[in-house]
């Protein structure tokens, strides 16, 4: 799952664009986090080996993140098979902490 945010801001000062692109890609890092440690949580494997829950991985870099699985089936997990049904955990996570964002970037510029 990817997250790109795009600030826009008519603001004249640089200095001011500046802090809001700051307050901004850390907001966009602390939801990240929120949202790879509720996947971790709500993951539907996590009586058997593991190795879907230790491949969850994250990355914060500017106004971009990302949450994925490195195990090679999370996304037969979260979208199911022929065989399997879906158990999303990826989806509830993000609807649940993206919200989150507006209120992280207004704190962030206090």
């Amino acid at each position: 799952m990817n997250i790109t945010m795009k600030v826009r801001t008519n603001l004249k000062t640089k200095e001011v664009g500046d802090k809001v692109k700051g307050a901004s890609e850390k907001a966009l890092k602390n939801v990240i986090i929120a949202i790879a440690s509720d996947v971790i949580k709500i993951h539907p494997w996590k009586t058997q080996t593991g190795n879907n829950s230790r491949s969850i991985k994250f990355e914060a870099k500017g106004l971009s993140g990302s949450v994925y699985s490195t195990s090679g089936y999370g996304g037969y997990l979260e979208t199911g098979t022929a065989k399997h049904p879906p158990f999303p955990y990826f989806k509830p996570a993000l609807d649940r902490h993206i919200g989150e964002l507006p209120g992280e970037i207004k704190a962030g510029l206090k």
